[in-house]
This record gives structure tokens, C-alpha cells and sequence, in this order.
């Protein structure tokens, strides 16, 4: 669920002998160097050997192995749980502010450029030496380049983790109004701003406190289970609800921010739109790049596959995004057939306003929230890491500052949850500023950098910039939107209050 998983270094790589051929592909075990014909030749001194050979490389092509433990099936799996997040929740948003079709072509072209990111970050590190986003970024720029991974990062980890404590704010009130016999009382235990202190309080908390989190591979599968789960449900109740839809209906207000084009429960709602602008049009890429960054996990995730080969890692992850892209495809699709324009930034709780109570939905929403809130912890760790290093880089362990960074974190997040009105600004920002970044503009500029034998006038070379430049134009021109919008939104909101 857009999680980054802790950081791993790499083992160091080291050179070949010297030979009469140059087509050898090494790994350091300690003991052997196995050439790509085969042969094997006893190991040199490790020490004294870089990651990869940087110099008189040929025009052979270099590719490693290693003695990695993970299947391709198993890292399809754990690369489609990486892709796999919060971000579904809001794609039926996406897709009724720009109309089926325009949202089709947007998604393609956001898995289609997320795939060409992933095949830079991979060949970068090849040339590069390095399996660390991070350490790249130094390699690239030195500290800005590594302080631009390492806060891109942080800023998509933490909107992960805010989203996630949403989707806690907006469902488990439901959950609980479920259970009771005057579902329409309004107490504090049923009051999204309180329960979200007590489920970070009485659970986030003790969890993130820990010092390693063994339940992550159990959480993960859980979560992507959840996921599918959902997508399952989306589809199902498509056919169940009625379309127009109910007149109790009639009091979500369309896309929740601007006054209603149409009645919810006028026929003329119950035709799909193929291409729709307005104002919200503006998130559909944003939520879209929020819904697909997975780029920090490609690295350990490569250097964890089986018989790695760069060619390998690029086949898991196209198999990884094929799936994601029709697992996403078919929430956006029946989500936003079932509701229209009446569908909400977080389309689970859209289905509150339709069902009192539903056994499904239930479920749905209990399993949800019991991933979600497990895997906060693990979104938090790589945050924490990554403090802990600029803080205490040459300090060992220690748990005051442990749990001061844990606190602090977890305090900032509760205040972001709290205040900030709705789940669709989370996904806007992030998706227009760490996403773009990660996706975009440091694949590209790292590839650009660090991939020495390809000259600037190079077709390659050449895509990268390309792609650099289309980087800065989504960030900078969703961003500007995206503030011209809240801008928007706050002078109408002052105007009708002035006017009350």
C-alpha cells in the first residue's frame, strides 16, 4: 500500500579478472565470480573492487547476478503490494471528473510512464553501483541530490500514512454506528477526529515503538488480500444499486467541494460521461501518480529477485503494473458507474449514504481498516530511519530519541488528519509533488547523469530529458492548479459565510 520497505545495502560487486574477453558478470559471495560463459575464477580482494567496473566496459552489455532468494512469482507479488494502496480508493473520484474515456488515456499513460521510470531507476543503478534511492541521489548531485530522494521519500511516505489514517477518520465511525441500535446518534465514540486519537494512541503507537516489525510480510499480504477483496465488492454492488439512485441520496453534494451539475436521483445522472473538465479535473493525474509510486521499493526489491538481471526486475514489474492497472481499471470503472457524479474523494464511504447497514460493506470495511492501520508502523519505520540518520547519524541505538521521533511523527500526522478536510487534497499534493518527483524527475535526472556510455544526443539520453522536462511541467502545472483551487474553495467558503 505505497509502502517503502526499510533500506538494504548492497554487497559490493567487484571486477573480473583480467581476460582476453570482457563479457563477465560478477557477484561477491565470498567466494566465487561467475562469468556469463560460465566459467568460474577464484575471488580477488574484495576491498579494493568498486560496485561495478567503471571503466573500458566495452560495448559488451553488463548485467549482474546474485544469489537472491526471491521467485519472480513472489516479487510480482510483493511489487503488486507495493503499487497497491490507498490511492484505489480514489480513482472513481478521478474518473467522474474527466469522464471515462479521458480517464482511460490517463491511466495508460501514467502506467506507461511509470514503467519507462522504472526501466531509468534500473539501468541507473546498474551504472551507478548502487541499490539505495538515496545513494544514487548522491552519486548523481552529492548531498542535494541526496537530500531530494530522501525527502521525496519521506513526503510519500508520510501522505501514505496520512491517507491511511483518513480512511480510520472516515470508516470506522460506520463500523461502529453498524453495531448500534440508534445508528444516527451522534456520540464522541462515533466522532472520526477521536477515534482516530485512540486507534493512534492505543495501537499505532505501541506498534511503531518497536524496534523491528516482524508482522510486515503478514500485513502486506493481508492488505493486498483486502484490496482485491474491495475491488470484488465495487463490482458487485454495481449491480445492486439502483440507478437513478435513492432519494436519500439527494444530500451528497457532487464531488463534495462544488454545488451539484445534476440531481442524484435524476435519470439524465445515470448516463457515463466519456470526457468531463471542471474544476476537480485538475487531482485526476495526481491521484493517479499517488496511486502508482512504488520506486523506492524497486531498488531492495531487485536486489532481493532470484537470478537478477535487469531484463528479469523489468518483467516483474511489467506483470506487477498489468495487474494493478486492471485491478485499478475495474475499481475506478464500476465505482464510478455505480454512483456517477455523486461519488466521493473516498469511494468506500461513498456507500454509507446508500446502505444503513450491509454485512458486505461490513466486512469490507473492517478488514480495510484493521490493514491500514497495521501498516502505518510500517510506512512510519523508513520515516523514522531517515530522521534518525540526520539526527544521530554516529550515535548508536537510543530509545529516548526512538520515541521522540515516534511521537513527533505520529503527532504531525493526527494534526494533518484532523484539519486538513478531506482525503482528496492528500492524494492532489503528494501526488503532484514526492509522486512527480519519484516517478518523474529523479529517474530521470539520476539516468541522465550517472549513465556515462550513452552521449546527450542519444535517443536514450534524449527520452530521459524528454521525460525530465514532462516531469516539471505535471508537477508545476498540478501544483499551481491545485493551490488556485484551494484558493478557490476557501474565498467561496468565506463569501457564503459572510453572506449567512
Amino acid at each position: 500500500m505505497n509502502k517503502a520497505p526499510a533500506k538494504t545495502e548492497m554487497s559490493h560487486f567487484n571486477t573480473p579478472p583480467e581476460t582476453d574477453s570482457n563479457e563477465y558478470t560478477s557477484y561477491e559471495d565470498c567466494r566465487t565470480k561467475v562469468p556469463l560463459n560460465g566459467l568460474q575464477y577464484n575471488d580477488v580482494d574484495a576491498e579494493s573492487q568498486n560496485f561495478l567496473p567503471d571503466h573500458h566496459l566495452g560495448k559488451k552489455k553488463y548485467e549482474e547476478y546474485s544469489t537472491g532468494s526471491a521467485s519472480f512469482g513472489m516479487s510480482v507479488f510483493n511489487l503488486g503490494n507495493a503499487i497497491m494502496g490507498s490511492g484505489i480508493l480514489g480513482l472513481s473520484y478521478a474518473m467522474a471528473n474527466t469522464g471515462i474515456a479521458l480517464f482511460v488515456i490517463l491511466l495508460v499513460c501514467v502506467a506507461i510512464f511509470s514503467l519507462y521510470s522504472v526501466h531509468l531507476l534500473l539501468k541507473t543503478a546498474n551504472e551507478g553501483g548502487s541499490m539505495v534511492y538515496e545513494q544514487l541521489g548522491n552519486k548523481a548531485f552529492g548531498i542535494p541530490g541526496k537530500l531530494a530522494a530522501s525527502c521525496s521519500i519521506t513526503m510519500q511516505n508520510f501522505g501514505a500514512m496520512a491517507s491511511y489514517l483518513y480512511i480510520v477518520k472516515y470508516e470506522l465511525p460506520i463500523v461502529i454506528k453498524g453495531f448500534l441500535d440508534n445508528p444516527d446518534a451522534n456520540m464522541w465514540y462515533t466522532n472520526g477526529d477521536y477515534l482516530v486519537l485512540i486507534v493512534t494512541v492505543s495501537i499505532i503507537l505501541p506498534l511503531s515503538l518497536l524496534k523491528n516489525l516482524g508482522y510486515l510480510g503478514y500485513t502486506s499480504g493481508f492488505s493486498l488480500l483486502c484490496m482485491v477483496f474491495f475491488v470484488i465488492m465495487v463490482i458487485y454492488k454495481k449491480f445492486q444499486i439502483p440507478c437513478p439512485l435513492p432519494e436519500d441520496f439527494i444530500n451528497i453534494t457532487t464531488n463534495n467541494t462544488v454545488p451539484p451539475q445534476h440531481n442524484a436521483t435524476d435519470e439524465n445522472c445515470c448516463q457515463p460521461k466519456y470526457f468531463v473538465f471542471n474544476s476537480q479535473t485538475v487531482y485526476a493525474v495526481p491521484i493517479l501518480t499517488f496511486a502508482f509510486v512504488c520506486h523506492p521499493a524497486i531498488l531492495p526489491m531487485y536486489e532481493e529477485l532470484r537470478d537478477r538481471s535487469r531484463k528479469r526486475m523489468q518483467s516483474v514489474a511489467n506483470v506487477s503494473f498489468l495487474g494493478m492497472f486492471v485491478m485499478y481499471l475495474l475499481a475506478a470503472l464500476f465505482g464510478y458507474l455505480t454512483f456517477n457524479e455523486a461519488v466521493e474523494p473516498e469511494l468506500l464511504h461513498t456507500y454509507s449514504r446508500v446502505y444503513s447497514f450491509d454485512i458486505l460493506l461490513l466486512i469490507v470495511r473492517f478488514a480495510v481498516l484493521i490493514a491500514v492501520t497495521l501498516t502505518v508502523p510500517v510506512v512510519l519505520f523508513p520515516i523514522r530511519t531517515s530522521v534518525n540518520q540526520l539526527l544521530g547519524a554516529s550515535k548508536g541505538f537510543s530509545w529516548p530519541r526512538h520515541i521522540c521521533i515516534t511521537v513527533a511523527l505520529l503527532v504531525c500526522v493526527n494534526i494533518l488528519v484532523i484539519f486538513v478536510p478531506t482525503i482528496r487534497d492528500i492524494f492532489g499534493f503528494i501526488g503532484a509533488s514526492a509522486a512527480a518527483m519519484l516517478i518523474f524527475i529523479l529517474p530521470s535526472a539520476f539516468y541522465i547523469r550517472l549513465v556515462k556510455k550513452e552521449s546527450m544526443k542519444s535517443v536514450q539520453k534524449i527520452g530521459a530529458l524528454l521525460f525530465l522536462i514532462l516531469g516539471f511541467i505535471v508537477m508545476i502545472g498540478s501544483m499551481t492548479l491545485i493551490v488556485l483551487d484551494w484558493i478557490h474553495n476557501a474565498t467561496a467558503s468565506e463569501t457564503h459565510t459572510n453572506g449567512n
